[in-house]
């Protein structure tokens, strides 16, 4: 009788140690198991969470990072032209803003895309890169995530940057100084304008490094990526480890709009008129001395990632 009664107990146990969810998904990476474990937690807690077909909502296992004005809306789209990816619609802002972090995983999980079990989901937030608190914050949640950095000639990104706010200050009918009153302080380059420190990339690269190894992060050239899409997103494939699905009959040059669009299933689409806007005059004088700026920081960022790139 002792012999029989052991064996049932011993199945019950069993029983109770099949998960109800599976315990690995495809891509399966060490501290990926944590991540699946946490998804699954949430998206009990979320009435929502599931769909009748069977997609659900998932923890990014990818995310772009930024840089701010590098190039972030232009990667997703076209990673979104991938059929196993699903792109979350929005910036979601969650590590770099109290107010979101404060609402923990179940909130952020809830910014997701539905996505079938296959796909990868992926979220972008371009001020992640330079927020300190961020890198830290993502790794507590996956140390294992894939991180997209799409990065332009600094110079160029504090050009960008400028022409963002003056068009939303325009736009808003609001009066908005020059660049020259920003870059400029008592006759010498102002240091302390928040575009410039936003183009020191080695000091942000050094943050995110304390973190993650080098090979977890993916630098896609954001100025190749306007001039010659294709190279680009193909590298991007093959670092997330999908299969090789975009085309360069995806993409073809707008010359009204002086820059790539994207074709999906016989079906053009271009980003947003804001982008591609031209920038400001400025003195050459002046975009010597952001070169000139520039030079040191990026000779200590290609040491730190082992890569040059057409920078000033």
């Amino acid at each position: 009788m002792a012999p029989l009664l052991l064996g049932a107990v011993m199945l019950v146990a069993q029983l109770q140690l099949v998960p109800s969810r599976p315990a690995v998904v495809p891509g399966n990476e060490p501290g990926q198991p944590e991540l699946v474990r946490k998804a699954a937690t949430l998206q009990e807690e979320i009435p929502d969470g599931a769909a009748p077909n069977g997609s659900a909502q998932q923890l990014p296992q990818t995310i772009i990072i930024g840089v701010r004005k590098g190039g972030t809306r232009a990667l997703l789209e076209m990673l979104s032209l991938h059929p196993d990816v699903a792109a979350a619609e929005n910036e979601v802002h969650f590590f770099d803003w109290e107010e979101h972090y404060s609402q923990g995983l179940g909130w952020y999980l809830s910014q997701m895309p539905f996505s079938a079990p296959h796909q990868l989901t992926v979220e972008k937030t371009p001020a992640y890169f330079t927020s300190p608190k961020v890198p830290e914050r993502v790794h507590s949640m996956n140390p294992a995530i894939r991180l997209l950095l799409i990065l332009r000639d600094p110079s160029e990104r504090v050009l960008s940057d400028y022409t963002q706010v003056f068009y939303n200050h325009v736009q808003k009918r609001k009066p908005y100084p020059s660049i020259e009153e920003f870059l400029v302080r008592d006759g010498r380059l102002n240091v302390d304008y928040k575009a410039l420190n936003r183009s020191l990339y080695h000091l942000h690269m050094e943050n995110w490094l304390r973190f993650f190894p080098l090979r977890r992060i993916h630098i896609v050239d954001g100025d190749r990526l306007i001039r010659d899409p294709f190279p680009e997103i193909q590298k991007v494939e093959r670092f997330l480890r999908l299969s090789p699905q975009i085309n360069a009959s995806n993409f073809y040059f707008n010359k009204t709009k002086g820059f790539y669009c994207l074709r999906d299933g016989g079906r053009d689409r271009c980003l947003h008129e804001s982008k591609g806007r031209a920038h400001p005059q400025v003195d050459p004088r002046l975009l010597n001395k952001l070169h000139e700026y520039f030079h040191e920081p990026n000779k200590k960022f290609f040491e730190l990632v082992g890569r040059t790139f057409d920078w000033h």
